[in-house]
């Protein structure tokens, strides 16, 4: 499947062109004719005999720019002087900075803000801590955390590359909830000394965020971290895909009418972003999924099975079924992907009951082809942008961490999520509602809201929202 133009890989091109009636359509027509799209077009500077342009355009990657740049040299009386990746541009220092809320205008100022007046408010802290959520940026602010293992679709990369993701992430918890967040790439891969290091800095924030950590490393480290601290822990790859996979699962089955509880779910992926999606299913209703990975279907009798994957067949997988995942593909009502690209086609789809559902998330490229998916399911959705139903987790963590600040809660739980996939799903309205249109808009203007309210309340609900001063947690600390 060749992508298609995008802007996250576009360019702009500043050129000299001998002035003429025909010099911007030349300009345009070369770079349509080499696949690019032309998003604006500026008159820089004008002479008797030449004009300055710069054209932006979409493209395809760096190997695609570099052929619509040459095909624009190739053009009599052009010279192209610079050529922008507009990317990059953005990335230029950093994508975040820190700013004062206070003006430090005078002395008075001063003296409030630092010393002598800030001891003060120490000392209330020291005497009471909870005070520190009033207090400080603790109130509003969380760590995300990496060690570089697991980006993206580029896999073990290290902490320093992952640098502009978390960068990225923090900028979408300021942008969709508020939420001041701090990219913390830690240059260590042992789980040890990662848990260390996060209970270390966590006096300072009110949520920790994990990100692209590798499974199944990145189980033991939650499952620590939890047990350890008295703020929540949310790894994003795993329970934020699984809100929007279970929101999405629910308006889809809402569109061809079959029910959680009855259907048949095929699941490619094993790791984390799948065990999550498993394991929120099942608390939600699910009932019959069989689960795949490279070796095939997980089961009791398989052997080398893991942890992970013994827990996986033993609450999975209930027609004691074996084989592929091919196979095990026909009939079924639902496919859930989270693996590797091109692992079916769209024969393999066509095996599968009527109405059926296929959510291939593998990035850039799922697992099938979503135009030969689309030929045979009633409904089909990617995690890209430029296919509809998008199942992308920023419609998730802004709003789960939001509910979960403003609650103050000292944990997540399966409640929580369950609830927030619930709260996502109803931004769909009925009316809405139909097979290219199940999740709304990550720029949807309630879907924040509604999520953080249903995590805040599920907080409550559950009793994570109080916080527990002089609890045995809180003294361990």
């Amino acid at each position: 499947m060749t992508p298609a133009p995008s802007v996250s890989s576009s360019i702009t091109v500043r050129m000299q062109v001998r002035a003429r009636p025909t010099a911007v359509s030349e300009l345009t027509t070369t770079i349509e004719r080499a696949g690019g799209i032309v998003t604006a077009l500026d008159v820089t500077q004008s002479g008797q005999s030449r004009i300055g342009v710069d054209v932006t355009c979409a493209t395809r990657g760096e190997d695609h720019a570099e052929q619509i740049v040459a095909a624009l040299e190739e053009l009599d009386g052009v010279l192209v002087e610079r050529v922008s990746d507009r990317t990059f541009l953005l990335h230029l220092g950093g994508k975040l900075s820190i700013e004062s809320k206070v003006p430090i205008r005078n002395r008075d100022d001063l003296s409030m803000v630092y010393t002598p007046g800030v001891a003060r408010v120490c000392e209330a802290i020291a005497a009471r801590p909870a005070d520190a959520r009033n207090l400080t940026i603790k109130r509003n602010t969380i760590a995300v955390v990496t060690d570089g293992t697991a980006v993206l679709g580029l896999g073990d990369i290290g902490p320093l590359a992952a640098l502009p993701v978390m960068e990225g992430k923090a900028a979408l918890f300021k942008r969709f909830a508020g939420i001041d967040a701090f990219p913390l790439p830690l240059a260590t891969t042992d789980v040890d000394e990662i848990v260390r290091t996060v209970i270390a800095i966590a006096p300072a924030f009110a949520g920790i965020n994990l990100e692209d950590i590798s499974a199944p490393r990145c189980f033991e480290i939650e499952a620590r971290l939890r047990e350890a601290l008295d703020i929540p822990v949310f790894h994003d790859d795993q329970h934020g895909t699984a809100i929007v996979v279970l929101a999405a699962l629910t308006n889809a089955l809402k569109v061809v009418g079959k029910d959680l509880a009855d259907v048949r779910v095929v699941m490619s992926g094993a790791g984390a972003a799948g065990t999550a999606v498993l394991k929120l299913m099942l608390h939600a209703g699910a009932r019959d999924v069989v689960v795949c990975d490279i070796d095939g279907v997980v089961h009791t009798d398989r052997p080398g099975l893991d942890d992970s994957l013994r827990w996986t067949a033993e609450h999975t997988n209930p027609r004691g079924a074996t084989g592929t995942l091919r196979e095990n593909l026909a009939d079924a009502d639902v496919f859930i992907g989270l693996s590797a690209p091109g692992i079916l086609t769209g024969d393999d789809i066509a095996t599968m009951a009527k109405d059926s559902i296929v959510f291939a998330m593998a990035n850039p490229r799922p697992e099938v082809d979503p135009d030969e998916a689309a030929q045979h399911a009633a409904i089909v959705g990617t995690g890209r942008s430029d296919w509809a139903n998008q199942i992308n987790n920023v419609l998730a963590f802004p709003g789960v961490f939001r509910g979960l600040l403003d609650a103050h809660s000292t944990s997540v739980n399966e409640e929580m999520l369950v609830a927030a996939a619930r709260a996502l799903a109803s931004t769909v309205s009925d009316e809405e509602l139909n097979p290219a249109y199940i999740v709304p808009s990550v720029f949807h203007p309630e879907v924040t809201s509604r999520v953080a309210a249903a995590v805040e309340e599920a907080a409550r609900a559950t009793g994570a929202a109080e916080y527990r001063i002089g609890s045995d947690r809180a003294r361990q600390r």
